[in-house]
């Protein structure tokens, strides 16, 4: 049975028009560890909040940030952190929506309640924190590829001296950031950048003045009950934000469909595509694992531009950053270089070790189009090299109703290894398993699949199996990067396993 938006968010303030963040504001992020929180306790943070933050998962690789900025952590949830000090207590909680709808008797939210304090998504505060700039907002939004196409857009403002503020749902590197690896940037320039994940209504916040839309298809059938319930949250969105640029990739079928809902819009439509026309159409040539773009704008002007990262679909993206690159005014040269040069952003593609002949990568992909798109990618950078596909499933829900789906994308991998499933945000660990989506994967056509358990066991398993010349593409929204970081820890104490 699907949920709603409303059943995810119980219990939290409904998303309204941003405002900005008072000087000594006070504001507690609730699951500071992850991605998205941390950011917006750094955004409040500059936009002068006192901030303050819990996680009971203790700290992440998202926090680091937050420590380097002065911002107080507690590694547990206590009703001390919302009521310990009389006339000290927060103005508000920022929380993620997945807290408020698995444990709604958390003791903040609790505590919370009986204070008479509001409860937000940290999505606010985010939106919150551009009100307070004044900058114009930027917002990515798509199925796919979100993360890696906004810290594009900041990578590329960042060499045109645009000098943007930004939120980015994957680490950022200290060039990017100017400070500590995050997920969030101060700046003082025109843009702020944001990724707007459609899930739950997370982008209800967001008004953007430039909206980017890449591709949309059905995701998170717990909210979602098929590809229409997707294309009409996109939808709305656009729609309450009249006036504002769209730049749309209709050479995504989901797209398309969206731009045609969107007559009589009252906003400006810039569309681009890798596939047919556009305002902004490219042909891509694919040689040696590198694309390059040949792109002709509605003036007739054609520009060439190469573009670093693998595959079609970072093709397709870096077409959709030329697309915005020319709604806001940015020269040719600076996104000739950006296109070229950028590295991509933490857990897209990240090679994290090359250890005895074996690359190790480590990627965000969870979704069945996704994940055969990044297998893509690293058969064109890695030719003629065997690839295993290791996958974490993110949720019980989405994997039980996309199992077919994952199975036959991950058959096409050379070996397969499936890591026990993390539940996340999910009350229903019972629809389905690791190993279930093992035997799958063998019966659609696939190498004999494994299901070791947990990501350490994982990773240990892996240890003793790959080969020199191996690539290992490890993939996965939950703790997935952990089978990366031992696998290299093994392979640097033991030479690759000889067994096949």
């Amino acid at each position: 049975m699907n949920r709603t938006a409303a059943d995810i968010g119980q219990g939290l303030a409904p998303a309204r028009t941003a405002r900005p963040i008072a000087a000594g504001e006070r504001i507690h992020v609730v699951g500071s560890a992850g991605a998205g929180a941390s950011a917006a306790a750094l955004l409040a943070h500059h936009a002068g909040a006192v901030v303050s933050g819990c996680d009971p998962g203790g700290p992440s690789p998202y926090t680091s940030a937050l420590a380097a900025a002065g911002i107080a952590l507690a590694w547990e949830h206590s009703a001390d952190h919302v009521s310990s000090v009389p006339g000290d207590e927060p103005q508000r909680l920022a929380v993620t929506k997945a807290l408020t709808s698995v444990n709604p008797d958390d003791p903040e939210l609790v505590a919370a309640r009986a204070a008479g304090i509001p409860i937000e998504g940290w999505q606010q505060v985010v939106a919150d924190s551009c009100a307070t700039t004044g900058q114009r907002l930027v917002a990515v939004a798509g199925t796919h590829g979100k993360s890696t196409t906004t810290g594009w857009l900041v990578d590329l403002l960042v060499r045109a001296n645009r000098d943007p503020s930004a939120f980015v749902g994957a680490l950022l590197d200290e060039r990017l950031t100017g400070a500590s690896p995050a997920t969030a940037r101060w700046g003082r320039g025109d843009q702020f950048v944001v990724e707007a994940d459609e899930y739950a209504g997370n982008f209800d916040p967001y008004q953007p003045s430039v909206a980017v839309l890449l591709n949309a298809e059905w995701d998170h059938p717990d909210v979602f009950a098929d590809e229409a319930a997707v294309l009409d949250a996109f939808e709305s969105w656009l729609r309450r934000a009249p006036g504002s640029t769209l730049v749309a990739n209709v050479g995504d079928p989901g797209v398309a469909r969206i731009v045609d809902r969107l007559a009589g819009w009252d906003g400006k439509l810039v569309t681009v595509s890798l596939a047919g026309a556009a305002d902004i159409a490219a042909q891509l040539e694919i040689a040696a694992g590198r694309s390059r773009l040949s792109v002709t704008g509605s003036d007739g002007h054609v520009a060439e531009f190469d573009v670093g990262l693998p595959g079609p679909a970072n093709a397709a993206n870096a077409l959709a950053v030329v697309g915005v690159a020319r709604v806001l005014g940015v020269d040719d040269s600076f996104v000739r270089e950006s296109l070229a040069e950028y590295g991509g952003v933490g857990r897209r593609m990240e090679v994290r070790g090359d250890v005895g002949g074996v690359v190790v990568i480590d990627d965000y992909g969870h979704h069945p189009t996704a994940i055969a798109r990044t297998l893509e990618a690293v058969r064109l950078r890695y030719p003629g090299r065997r690839v295993w596909a290791v996958y974490e499933p993110l949720t019980f829900h989405r994997t039980a109703r996309m199992l077919n789906q994952f199975a036959a994308v991950l058959a096409t991998a050379d070996r397969v290894a499936i890591a026990d499933i993390w539940a996340g945000r999910d009350p229903d660990t019972t629809v389905t398993s690791a190993a279930e989506l093992a035997k799958a994967v063998s019966d659609a056509g696939g190498p004999t699949a494994a299901a070791p358990g947990s990501v350490e066991a994982t990773a240990d398993y892996l240890a003793e199996r790959v080969q020199r010349g191996d690539v290992v593409l490890v993939m996965g929204g939950g703790r997935s990067y952990v089978i990366c970081s031992r696998l290299v820890e093994l392979l640097g104490k033991f030479p690759p396993g000889g067994r096949a």
